[in-house]
């Protein structure tokens, strides 16, 4: 698992999950997004970068398709896994709601 992209060390388990309900859950890869918006990212005033804004794999229980997170885009842990492998370091990437 990792909290603003550093491993802690932890194995995500029920009996963790309980103990920290509030917690945003990277358990697997996370593809890092720097964002392009002229004068907002890249080091800008609201950074994607700065903002440990992701997308990243998340417990099988967590909700997919809703907000629930800080801004990341959350995927299961197989999912995130399988693109992590196909995805080359800065390609580019369109979110859409």
């Amino acid at each position: 698992m990792f909290v603003r992209r550093r491993p802690t060390g932890e194995l995500w388990t029920p009996e963790l999950h309980a103990r920290y309900p509030g917690r945003d859950w990277i358990l697997t890869r996370i593809l890092w997004l720097s964002g392009c918006e002229p004068g907002r990212n890249r080091l800008g005033e609201v950074d994607t970068m700065r903002r440990y804004i992701y997308i990243h794999g998340s417990p099988h229980a967590a909700e997919m398709g809703k907000p629930g997170s800080i801004g990341c885009v959350r995927m299961h842990n197989a999912d995130i896994v399988e693109l992590f492998d196909l995805v080359a370091p800065y390609t580019p990437v369109e979110i859409r709601g």
